[in-house]
């Protein structure tokens, strides 16, 4: 990655193109973003950088957090997260990462956490389809189906499609496109959805397999 920002997912809108085409964008709420550490490949073994997002009050962190943010001189931030870059010249330690590292028409991928259901039954989780609802069936409607047979291999297999935690996972979408950048806002859209419910922190930076 050659640049990377920290932003909280606002919800979805609807923007027209010039030649009057729909396009459904994501608005994110992308920075500033302070820059709390530099790590180089000469004191760490690897080039990336710490940055911070939204403020928060002193008391809300641990001593360790807060030492971080003391001894680079930046105001405590709710999230601290690690961005891994091929170059980390030009920054410095208490500088801003802002929306206009983005510019209309680039490709990011985005990163965050999906939005939980909880416990839920394998049509649901796993979009199976449920038996049919006729005399004969048994109160096994919405049943995962058979868990194999009896004598071999007396197991169910691993990989089973089966009730379970569903959501709360770290999802990576690639290759999205920024349509617009709004610096004044500190917003970014980017054209489809990208993972989590509003409100949620994602990180946005440049796509590893742009096409």
């Amino acid at each position: 990655m050659n640049k990377a920002i920290i932003g909280r997912k606002v919800g979805m809108t609807q923007i027209f193109a010039e030649d009057g085409k729909v396009i459904p964008v994501t608005v994110v709420e992308a920075g500033p973003c302070p820059v709390v550490q530099i790590k180089t490949v000469e004191t760490d073994g690897y080039s990336a950088l710490k940055l911070g997002f939204l403020e928060a009050k002193e008391h809300a962190l641990t001593k360790p957090e807060l030492g971080q943010f003391k001894k680079a001189g930046v105001k405590p931030c709710k999230v601290l997260r690690e961005v891994r870059l091929e170059k980390v010249e030009g920054y410095q330690v208490g500088d801003e990462v802002k929306a206009d590292v983005f510019a209309a028409g680039d490709k990011v991928d985005c990163m965050g956490v999906t939005k939980g259901h909880g416990y839920t039954g394998v049509i649901k989780r796993w979009n199976q389809h449920r038996l049919k609802e006729t005399h004969g069936v048994g109160p096994v409607h919405r049943e995962p189906g058979s868990m194999g047979a009896n004598s071999s291999p007396s197991r169910v297999f691993k990989q089973k499609h089966l009730a379970g935690q569903y959501g709360v996972e770290n999802v990576t979408i690639q290759n999205l496109e920024v349509v617009r950048v709004d610096v004044a806002r500190n917003a970014i859209l980017i054209k489809g959805s990208i993972p989590g419910p509003k409100g949620s922190v994602v990180t946005i930076a440049d796509s590893v397999k742009a096409k």
